[in-house]
């Protein structure tokens, strides 16, 4: 007996396109949370240095107001004019600029040489060095500020330029208390170049001075820029060794001791107290600006090691 089969005719249904929805994609709570909390001490690090400059333009009035708002409707400059035309101002910013300058050179060419010193060769009492290093940081500076100042006034008398009243008694404790962090610090930057390297310029033909300069110190360039900030923001905001240091000579002041001016017996100036402090701002961030890419890389990389 044969089975017939029936076949049915295929029956096509019309495609029917529905719109693509996309629902917002919502991000980690703990992604959130994070980016509240940078964002909140990001307000709270910088509110002081938004009441500085809104101190710095407000009216007088304003500033020394029982009632004072985050804000003024009439800005004025008035303060800034009474910073900019007092006595020796800029002679005092000349003088912070050479000193921290100075500072920053020659504290970044010592760090070098002895980082590379200490980790490239093999020496007695090294260990007992980088140890040294490290407890010349836990010292405060005002537990040596006087044994400074003896050895600065002993020392001004053989050596003329580095006593009391010199820029270079401002000069040399500042180089002294940059040189630990800085070589330190330089340590794992110098480490993270291979040997190899050395070798294979050594067998090029290169000496040792020329592989020193021409190759190793443009690697670990960024940690020399990461320590050269420290050394700036030290040297530049130092208040207690200028007011310690510069007894009489009053010419090579510092630019925080012009900030005594504006404090006074009848009543402090505060709208040239937060004006000044507003200038000398200024070239902090316009260093960190020109460096800012360094930075970054050179801190990761002290991270890293």
């Amino acid at each position: 007996m044969s089975v017939t089969r029936v076949r049915f005719p295929r029956v096509r249904f019309p495609r029917v396109h529905f719109p693509c929805v996309r629902f917002p994609r919502v991000r980690r709570p703990w992604r959130l949370a994070a980016e509240a909390a940078a964002l909140l001490t990001a307000a709270v690090v910088a509110f002081p240095l938004y009441w500085m400059v809104l101190s710095a333009v407000k009216p007088a009035g304003e500033v020394q107001s029982e009632h004072p708002r985050p804000w003024t409707s009439e800005p004025s400059l008035d303060a800034f004019r009474r910073v900019f035309g007092q006595q020796d101002f800029a002679r005092y910013f000349l003088n912070s600029l050479l000193v921290a300058g100075t500072v920053v050179v020659v504290s970044a060419v010592v760090a070098f040489l002895a980082a590379t010193a200490v980790t490239r060769f093999r020496f007695r009492f090294r260990t007992t060095l980088l140890v040294m290093f490290l407890v010349a940081q836990m010292v405060p500076v005002e537990a040596l500020t006087i044994p400074l100042f003896f050895l600065l006034r002993d020392a001004g008398r053989t050596v003329p330029g580095i006593g009391l009243n010199t820029l270079g008694s401002l000069v040399l404790p500042h180089i002294a208390f940059s040189l630990p962090f800085a070589i330190w610090m330089l340590r794992g930057f110098v480490r993270a170049v291979p040997e190899a390297l050395e070798e294979a310029a050594r067998l090029d033909g290169a000496s040792r001075a020329r592989f020193l300069w021409q190759i190793l110190f443009p690697l670990v360039f960024p940690g020399l820029v990461a320590t050269s900030v420290f050394s700036f923001i030290s040297t530049w905001n130092d208040f207690l060794f200028a007011k310690s240091f510069i007894v009489s000579a009053t010419e090579n002041s510092t630019l925080p001791m012009a900030l005594l001016v504006f404090f006074k017996d009848e009543g402090n100036d505060w709208g040239g107290i937060m004006a000044a402090s507003t200038v000398m701002t200024v070239p902090v961030l316009v260093f960190f600006v020109l460096v800012q890419r360094r930075l970054v890389s050179g801190l990761g990389g002290a991270v890293k090691d």
